[in-house]
C-alpha cells in the first residue's frame, strides 16, 4: 500500500514542480468572442502601450506561439480589415523567496506507569535563507478593431531563474493562456 502511494504521489510532485507557470484571463462582459475570426498583430510604435515590442528579445517566439494558438481555434490572419487586434507586453521583476532549513531537537524524557515527564530544546537549524529570483510576466491583450475596446485579456507568470528554458517557459504561458480564450471555429 505505501509503495503504491509513492508511484502516485512522485509524479504528481514531478509535475507541480514542473507547472510553475500561473496563467489566468479577462474577458469583457457581453461580447461574444465567437463572433471573431480574423486578428492581426498591431505593428511596433503603433501605440505608446506596444512601442518597446522591438526590443523585445523574444518576440518572434511569443507571436509565433500565439499564432498557433489562435490557428487552432480557426482564426485566421488579416492586416488589411481584421476584426481583433491582439498586442503582448512582457515584465521581469526582481523577487526574493524566503525559506527555513528544519530545526533539530534534542529531547529528554522520563516516563512509569500512568505518567510521562519530557521536554525537548532546538540544537541547530531553523536559518531563514533569501534566494533571489525573477517573476516574468506576459500579457496578451486583443482588441475589437470597431469599438476599440479591449475584449479578452490573458496573463502568464513564472519564476525564472540562470537555469530556466525562457522558450519553453513561453511556449507553456501562452498555450495556458489560450486555453482560455473561449473562440472555437471549424477549420
Amino acid at each position: 500500500m505505501r509503495s503504491c502511494c509513492v508511484f502516485i504521489l512522485v509524479p504528481l510532485l514531478l509535475v507541480s514542480c514542473a507547472e510553475g507557470v500561473h496563467t489566468s484571463s479577462w474577458r469583457a462582459k457581453g461580447v461574444d468572442l465567437n463572433k471573431y475570426k480574423t486578428y492581426a498583430w498591431l505593428a511596433p510604435g503603433d501605440s505608446v502601450l506596444n512601442s518597446r515590442r522591438d526590443d523585445k528579445l523574444y518576440a518572434g517566439t511569443i507571436q509565433h506561439a500565439a499564432d498557433e494558438e489562435m490557428k487552432k481555434k480557426g482564426m485566421i490572419i488579416d492586416v488589411q480589415q481584421p476584426d481583433v487586434i491582439l498586442m503582448f507586453d512582457t515584465h521581469l521583476e526582481d523577487m526574493m523567496k524566503y525559506s527555513q532549513s528544519p530545526t533539530v531537537s534534542v529531547g529528554v524524557g522520563f516516563g512509569g506507569p500512568g505518567y510521562y515527564v519530557g521536554g525537548m530544546a532546538p540544537v541547530a537549524g531553523g536559518e531563514i535563507t533569501a534566494s533571489p529570483y525573477k517573476q516574468g510576466t506576459l500579457v496578451i491583450e486583443m482588441y475589437d478593431i470597431r469599438s476599440q475596446q479591449p475584449v479578452w485579456r490573458g496573463i502568464a507568470s513564472s519564476g525564472l531563474d540562470y537555469q530556466s528554458d525562457v522558450q519553453t517557459i513561453i511556449q507553456t504561458a501562452v498555450r495556458n493562456m489560450f486555453m482560455y480564450l473561449p473562440i472555437k471555429h471549424k477549420k
